[in-house]
């Protein structure tokens, strides 16, 4: 065998791969962790476009090879199983006299075997990741703890650490909104859990989304407010970000009046 023929094999192997595809989003400053987990998964990196808010990851990874071995040995079994019900019909078949009886039993012989192959292991089917869910109050005792705990302090740095880059829903109002930087058209946005009060404090930290613009960023869902400030009771999905004291940072994805 020559070189050539090596290269030429290992290069068809090469070809014969082939992948799916996957992109996620998550906050600047956050990728590692996010690369972290889809790789202990077996997705691959492959890009990594980095935005003003949002890095762009794209992941790939092989797709499972087709069974076609133990496809080909269900057909084999198939067409011998074909060929054994075509001698028994023309071997009952072939006389007039023979009694009921003894057809019935050779056709019901005949007949069993058809019920085998739902028996075989079924093909196995590649699906995309089921579409991702927010964590809430009703399904995360972390994010509860987390909303009615503290300002700051290791339960909020740790929660940050834990689900950087996953989705959260929550109510809560507007606490505060300064322009950012000096613009006129992007804000910071400080978000505070449950109903906006003036007397009172429901817990949890001081979350913030930085520099967004209301027309866009906050992806206003059903009917959209003419304004909003402080004192508005929404609702909110937002990505988990980055925790820098006294500051929570959020990435939203989708936002309601209440």
């Amino acid at each position: 065998m020559t070189d050539s023929d090596v290269r030429g094999g290992t290069e068809s192997a090469t070809e014969a791969v082939k992948y799916e595809t996957r992109s996620a989003q998550t906050v600047r400053g956050t990728e590692k962790l996010m690369i972290s987990k889809w790789e202990k998964d077996g997705w691959e990196l492959v890009t990594q476009n980095t935005g003003k808010l949002r890095t762009e990851l794209v992941f790939r990874r092989p797709k499972p090879p087709f069974p076609w071995k133990p496809l080909a040995i269900i057909g084999g079994v198939l067409v011998v199983l074909g060929i054994f019900i075509a001698i028994m019909v023309a071997v009952t078949g072939g006389d007039e006299n023979d009694a009921p009886a003894p057809a019935d039993t050779s056709s019901s012989e005949a007949v069993a075997p058809r019920d085998e192959p739902s028996e075989e292991p079924e093909e196995p089917i590649a699906t995309a990741p089921a579409e991702e869910a927010p964590l809430t109050v009703e399904n995360n005792a972390d994010l509860a703890a987390l909303l009615t705990g503290p300002q700051d302090g290791p339960t909020v740095e740790a929660f940050a650490q834990q689900y950087a880059g996953q989705l959260i829903e929550f109510d809560g109002s507007i606490g505060a909104m300064n322009n950012h930087e000096g613009y006129t058209t992007r804000y910071d946005i400080l978000i505070s859990y449950g109903d906006y009060s003036e007397t009172h404090s429901n817990g949890g930290p001081s979350f913030q989304f930085r520099d967004v613009n209301i027309t866009n960023d906050l992806h206003f869902m059903g009917d959209v407010p003419d304004t909003i400030g402080v004192g508005t009771n929404v609702h909110v999905i937002a990505r988990v970000g980055s925790f820098k004291e006294p500051l929570f940072q959020l990435e939203p994805v989708e936002t309601r009046v209440r």
